[in-house]
């Protein structure tokens, strides 16, 4: 076979045209994801239990030339999951990209961690990214085209005390990835994963945060020193730099990429 033309490099990252669905885009991972898709000229629905913070995402968007609206979701309850992908769908006719950042923590040791809290880490780590998938991967088989892509964790190669509920949500969302992307590939739809190393968001700000709501100042810069000296690059991530794996995942840039893992994590986790 000849090797096809290279697209222009902008062309590849282009997202106009493209409609997209970013869950957990409220804040941090989320929220970064959501603006770069709008930046690149995708159609954004940003979703988020806290609907204000996604409408402030979507409005930020907005003002910056994009296109974008909002909607509150609990993505544990299935039904209000299949309602957002329909709805952003209907929207334009078409659903080209999927991405489920959506979650929660819990920390919590194998023999201390309660049923419940278990039960709710899963639901919405999980079931919520699952319940997506599904939405989203039966419009896209029929249309025969799309991407979608997941979000794990750098801990799923890099095992850690008191983490079981997110530990293990995050090792089935790659399960559920693989064997996706599997099932769906005869028709043109991709499932990739990204698994972040240690990236300064909400749920890490949880080690240096106290009870009211301040900030324990040394705390942090303890936990991003200690965090940072664990990995090669010798720094901790941000919120875009794990955007712009979604990005690669959701463009044609990664045209011939699915079933994989992105890690952005510094070299935290080598193998």
């Amino acid at each position: 076979m000849g090797t096809p033309p290279a697209a222009p490099f902008a062309d590849v990252f282009d997202l106009t045209g493209r409609v997209a669905v970013v869950t957990g885009s409220a804040s941090g991972i989320g929220q970064a994801t959501a603006r770069l898709l709008g930046h690149t000229g995708a159609l954004v629905t940003c979703a988020d239990l806290d609907g204000d913070g996604a409408e402030a995402t979507a409005e930020a968007i907005r003002t910056a030339g994009g296109r974008a609206w909002s909607a509150r979701v609990d993505v544990s309850q299935a039904e209000q999951v299949d309602d957002l992908v329909a709805s952003a769908a209907e929207q334009t006719g078409r659903l080209d990209i999927l991405c489920n950042v959506a979650g929660v923590m819990h920390d919590g040791t194998v023999l201390e961690t309660a049923v419940a809290d278990f039960d709710r880490v899963m639901a919405i780590n999980f079931k919520g990214t699952l319940f997506a998938c599904r939405a989203a991967a039966r419009i896209m088989t029929r249309q025969r085209s799309g991407s979608i892509v997941n979000m794990s964790s750098a801990i799923v190669d890099m095992p850690a005390a008191n983490t079981l509920s997110y530990a293990v949500s995050k090792s089935a969302i790659i399960t559920l990835t693989q064997t996706l992307a599997i099932e769906v590939a005869g028709s043109g739809v991709r499932v990739n994963a990204v698994s972040p190393g240690f990236i300064y968001t909400g749920i890490t700000q949880r080690h240096f945060v106290r009870p009211d709501g301040s900030v324990d100042e040394r705390g942090r810069d303890e936990t991003v020193a200690r965090m940072a000296a664990r990995a090669p690059l010798g720094r901790i991530g941000e919120s875009m730099d794990v955007a712009y794996s979604v990005l690669f995942l959701a463009s044609e840039a990664s045209s011939f990429m699915t079933g994989q893992v992105l890690k952005p994590n510094g070299g935290y986790a080598i193998h």
